[in-house]
């Protein structure tokens, strides 16, 4: 491998549940090859959590400026970020390259091994996504790896105290989403018939919905986590004793926790899409979510040990 060896850069754009979908071939070159700095280049809402599990040793973000140039064809390259890439001996990407710009740019400023992965799995086929991610490893001679993917965090400082549900009522597509007047029914259940307290997960486009849901609720048995980083999230998670929420990254998050997890399915292809994690319930309706009733989840929810009753 000469004098870069022992350097694996792995670039990754894309949404919370397609890094952490990702995260089983990061950790398998991690596996392999322990003594080698592994670096990502995305977006650091996601790989500061791969950080923070030990999975990487650092990251860069993709939404650098002068990173720009080298997605344009014949550009004059950033020299800073030419001796970046010079500097690893095998670059692994994930990222949206039809044309091989990129890979054609990346070329002419290093010698490194440039591995393409794709960027999704093809919808046209039932190969669980994870799978697909790590084919690529294939040509560092990577075979027969866990395709679950798992972070585990130190431990945190300060932990929730009680029961706790991590709810995440929202998702990256309203069609994914179970209605909103169904989550007032299931949460006042949840408080009215368990000992179970309520953490509230979401983002900006969550915001109204999670304020909506807050109001209805004991503030001594709520707590609200919106905008957090994710790092942060996952230690308050952790405290839980299980979660609920749709097809999401959250979800993907609660389930490489190792968390007990209902998700209430929508639209997306199960076979691609769906954790693969142990503990993993799905529900679905095939008349669409807004048929599943908030008394058949809560039912549930205690069936699987989310919460107690």
């Amino acid at each position: 491998m000469g004098e870069k060896r022992g350097k694996i850069l792995v670039l990754r754009g894309g949404a919370i549940g397609d890094f952490i979908l990702t995260l089983p071939a990061i950790a398998a070159l991690r596996g392999t090859f322990p003594s080698t700095h592994v670096e990502v280049l995305g977006y650091p809402v996601v790989a500061e959590l791969a950080r923070a599990a030990r999975i990487i040793d650092g990251f860069r973000s993709i939404e650098a400026r002068p990173l720009a140039r080298f997605f344009a064809r014949n550009a004059k390259l950033d020299e800073e970020w030419s001796d970046y890439f010079d500097s690893f001996n095998v670059i692994i990407s994930y990222l949206y390259d039809p044309d091989d710009i990129f890979k054609t740019n990346v070329g002419r400023a290093s010698k490194a091994q440039f591995i393409q992965g794709p960027h999704r799995p093809s919808e046209s086929d039932a190969t669980h996504a994870t799978t697909v991610f790590l084919q690529p490893l294939e040509k560092l001679a990577i075979f027969e790896v866990d395709p679950v993917p798992k972070i585990e965090l130190p431990a945190a400082a300060v932990r929730l105290a009680g029961d706790w549900v991590a709810v995440h009522p929202g998702s990256g597509s309203e069609k994914k989403n179970w209605p909103e007047k169904h989550w007032q029914e299931l949460l006042k259940q949840i408080v009215n018939e368990t000992s179970a307290n309520i953490l509230l997960i979401g983002g900006e486009a969550e915001v109204n919905r999670l304020s909506t849901l807050k109001t209805l609720l004991p503030p001594a048995r709520s707590k609200l986590a919106l905008n957090l980083p994710l790092s942060e999230l996952a230690q308050l998670m952790n405290s839980a004793n299980g979660f609920v929420g749709h097809d999401s990254g959250i979800t993907h998050l609660a389930a490489a926790l190792g968390l007990p997890v209902l998700i209430l399915w929508g639209p997306s292809n199960e076979q691609i899409w769906r954790p693969l994690n142990s503990g993993v319930k799905i529900m679905r309706e095939p008349a669409g979510l807004e048929s599943l009733s908030p008394g058949r989840v809560f039912q549930e929810l205690v069936e699987s040990k989310v919460i107690g009753a």
